[in-house]
């Protein structure tokens, strides 16, 4: 598995053990990114992420050494998987073994993992991405979110109006591909 260096990019995602769902209303979510901020807005920055039904995805960079941000890690999965479980009446792992971590070694490929996240509720559910409550594209547009760093993530594709361009091309992309098949 790869380890978290400090200073790295990494996409960082799981499922749902058994492609379960892992969110079964807004108050799972809501939860879910308090208990993101509690435990790692000070031990990596986050660019961009987007929550699903059965799984979820993160843009990070790595700001303290391995051991720190693993058990961080561990400690977020484990107390959103404790009030999960309790909550539902149900027990035994809530999200597949290992949370799954691909370095991200260069700039283009992070702005388009960007992309990507942003647009997994068009991709999986044919939501639009510009109206999905619960991906980061919102919060970075008006400026105010607790969990994403907007001022580096707007950074990136040097300012607002960029960043907004990049998706609607991305949107025209997307929409061309799904006449077509």
């Amino acid at each position: 598995m790869e380890i978290l260096e400090q200073g790295n990019y990494y996409h960082i995602f799981n499922r749902g053990n058994n492609s379960e769902n892992i969110f079964r209303n807004e108050g799972n979510r809501l939860y879910f990114l308090k208990l993101y901020n509690k435990y790692l807005s000070n031990i990596v920055t986050t660019f961009a992420y987007c929550l699903l039904n059965n799984h979820f995805h993160f843009v990070i960079r790595v700001d303290r050494e391995n051991r720190e941000v693993t058990q961080a890690f561990s400690n977020f999965f484990n107390a959103y998987a404790k009030a999960f479980n309790k909550a539902n009446h149900r027990t035994g792992s809530l999200f597949e073994k290992n949370f799954r971590r691909i370095s991200i070694d260069n700039e283009p490929y992070l702005k388009n993992l960007i992309l990507y996240v942003h647009f997994n509720p068009q991709i999986h559910f044919g939501i639009k991405y510009s109206g999905y409550q619960f991906s980061s594209f919102q919060p970075i547009i008006k400026g105010d979110n607790a969990t994403v760093n907007i001022s580096e993530t707007i950074e990136l594709f040097e300012d607002l109006e960029n960043l907004k361009r990049h998706h609607e091309n991305q949107d025209l992309i997307l929409e061309e591909k799904f006449k077509l098949e």
